[in-house]
């Protein structure tokens, strides 16, 4: 697309708000954070090599390491056994895990590690030959408290209270199962009181030995093993719990829909994917100035964003580095998927990210379209093969069409889904017929009066639409989303649309130049396996029907901190899309539809919810 007057002011801007090193006036919390990024990294490096060592220890007794809690044998009750080992184990893990987090400046994590560098310190002073080991401990414990400012990454309140509920029951159900054991065990060396059994199996937890003896001791051995495998499963549990990334509820209200619909109304041409910001499962974040704001969804640690961001483009800088300031307050890592060109270079300027080609949008300008010509002969066939078998098509605005009418189109359109998992996140709305979604297109397909085939699309600035869903009945005449757009391209004039986006075509050119002649093996071993990754996503299929049209192809971008940051970036993504989805994921995807299908059975859940869900989509 030609560059508008309103982009040359964006990059004029850039650069009066650049210094002489090309950095922002103003310094945010995400800028701050490079100043200093050797304090994380080798303190979170330290406490992995620290942890590693402490399991190396138990794992290889012939090393002969000292351990630190082999140092408190005369302070603790009962005499200590091999299982005090364990005790090594338990702290080499923790401190493998706080490694992660101290290199995120998490809060939580540098508080953990505080408290076990404490410990150490009390243990090893109290024995004075290890006093030298307690003033190393002592050391990096004063570097951490004096670099306290680096570790300001914090957790979300309700993971913490969450995590710590769930923790709890965890060591209340240890115990349970630890006393069980020895109120239903023979063989006992004493008649025990209750107190002591629950003595025995708390120390047991954290693998030391109390005061309750077995007879034989092999069952004593036993015992130990199984409580301490119980407290190292909670110990990982904790920590998981403790320290994952956070991932918010949307937070999107009915006053923050209607200032991004205000948003759309004056800046909504600009961008295809900008009506998707209304999406029910995305958080929105302002600039400053109210101007610009930015849908986003935290999955798996990484606050991800679709799209350019919505309005005026003078304002993006400063929502971007609220969107920054946001992500590095809770050590998620920012990235964006599908924005466009001029989007991710502002991206790449404000925050110093990585942009990567994603592939292509489809864009068809309605004036220019037509089925003469031989490029256009695959999709005329197409097209006259359902025609003849009778099939009628229905181009309508939303507002134009009754309630009832189109829930009765999408509980037929459901059933023809293959499945349980709802696809899409960047270009999907995630629902029909929505309150304020009456400038909506729904282009229907029926059959001798059966619905056979739908389209939805949702509005692109004014003049222009942008496709949402594509559904057909599996049964029904091949060619039927062909037939929609084209019908729908017909009607675009009676509709006041001039462009109208299709589906996002990802890795376009390599697909297209990989099969060129003449084309380098790095690029056509790169086509073999986009074409291999095709039988599950979608790739190649998607390219060619998009091709059919001869549409004009829009580079979008995804925008990432960097290699080191790819897989998880990655992975967030395919998870958004609903390419991947965990267990946990399908598991409130089963409580959603048991929720609908059986609503009397769920009589305390809340009576109204923003969308999280939404249909399948080819886009």
């Amino acid at each position: 697309m030609a560059e508008t007057s309103q982009d040359h002011a964006l990059h004029a801007a850039g650069a009066r708000r650049a210094g002489p090193a090309g950095g922002p006036a103003g310094e945010s919390q995400h800028h701050r954070r490079h100043q200093r990024a050797w304090v994380p990294t080798l303190s979170g490096w330290l406490c992995f090599l620290i942890g590693l060592s402490n399991i190396i220890s138990v794992a290889v007794p012939g090393l002969q390491l000292q351990h630190r809690f082999h140092r408190i044998y005369p302070w603790v009750p009962g005499t200590m056994t091999n299982v005090t080992h364990t005790a090594d184990l338990i702290t080499g893990l923790a401190l493998l895990i706080l490694s992660h987090g101290l290199r995120r400046r998490k809060r939580r994590a540098w508080q953990a590690v505080i408290l076990l560098l404490a410990i150490s310190i009390v243990i090893h002073v109290v024995h004075e030959p290890y006093l030298v080991h307690g003033a190393v401990a002592g050391g990096v414990l004063a570097v951490l408290l004096y670099f306290r400012g680096e570790f300001y990454a914090v957790g979300d309140p309700q993971t913490r209270w969450r995590g710590m509920a769930i923790v709890a029951g965890l060591i209340v159900a240890d115990v349970a199962i630890g006393l069980t054991y020895i109120l239903l065990a023979r063989g006992l060396a004493e008649n025990y009181s209750l107190w002591q059994r629950v003595v025995h199996v708390v120390y047991g937890l954290i693998g030391i030995s109390g005061p309750v003896r077995f007879v034989p001791e092999s069952r004593g051995d036993l015992f130990d093993l199984f409580t301490s495998a119980l407290g190292l499963f909670t110990l990982l549990v904790a920590g998981y719990l403790m320290l994952r990334p956070a991932e918010p509820k949307s937070r999107q209200s009915e006053a923050e829909a209607d200032r991004i619909r205000s948003l759309l109304a004056g800046y909504g041409d600009r961008d295809s994917l900008g009506y998707f910001t209304l999406r029910g499962d995305k958080s929105v974040i302002w600039s400053p100035s109210g101007k610009s704001c930015i849908g986003y969804r935290v999955l798996s640690g990484v606050m991800l964003a679709s799209g350019d961001p919505l309005g005026d483009p003078e304002a993006w800088p400063g929502a971007i580095r609220a969107f920054l300031d946001e992500a590095d307050r809770h050590a998620w890592v920012p990235a964006v998927m599908g924005c466009g060109e001029l989007a991710a270079e502002v991206w790449c300027r404000e925050a110093g990210l990585t942009a990567l080609e994603l592939g292509d949008e489809a864009v068809v300008e309605v004036a220019g379209f037509g089925l003469a010509g031989r490029q256009m002969r695959n999709v005329r066939q197409m097209v006259a093969r359902v025609e003849r078998q009778g099939y009628e098509a229905d181009v309508r605005r939303v507002a134009d069409i009754p309630a009832q009418e189109i829930a009765t189109i999408m509980s037929r359109a459901d059933s023809w889904r293959g499945g349980s998992v709802e696809r899409g996140f960047s270009m999907a709305l995630g629902r029909v017929g929505g309150s304020g979604d009456e400038a909506c297109v729904i282009a229907t397909a029926t059959q001798d009066g059966v619905l056979r085939g739908l389209l939805h699309f949702v509005p692109w600035g004014s003049d222009a639409l942008s496709l949402d869903l594509m559904r057909r009945d599996r049964s029904a005449q091949p060619g039927v989303n062909d037939f929609l757009i084209v019908e729908t391209l017909k009607a675009a004039h009676a509709l006041g649309v001039k462009r109208l986006s299709l589906n996002f075509a990802v890795f376009r050119s390599a697909l297209a130049r990989g099969e060129r002649i003449g084309a380098g093996p790095v690029l056509r071993a790169w086509r073999r396996v986009l074409v291999f990754l095709s039988r599950w996503f979608q790739i190649e299929s998607l390219y060619k029907f998009n091709a059919k049209f001869s549409p004009i192809w829009v580079p979008r971008f995804l925008v990432f901190p960097g290699p080191r940051d790819a897989l998880r970036v990655g992975l967030a993504a395919l998870e958004a899309e609903a390419f991947l989805v965990w267990p946990a994921a399908g598991a409130r995807r089963l409580a959603r539809k048991l929720r609908a299908h059986h609503p009397g059975r769920w009589v305390r859940t809340r009576t109204r919810r923003l969308s999280g869900g939404h249909p399948a989509t080819g886009h």
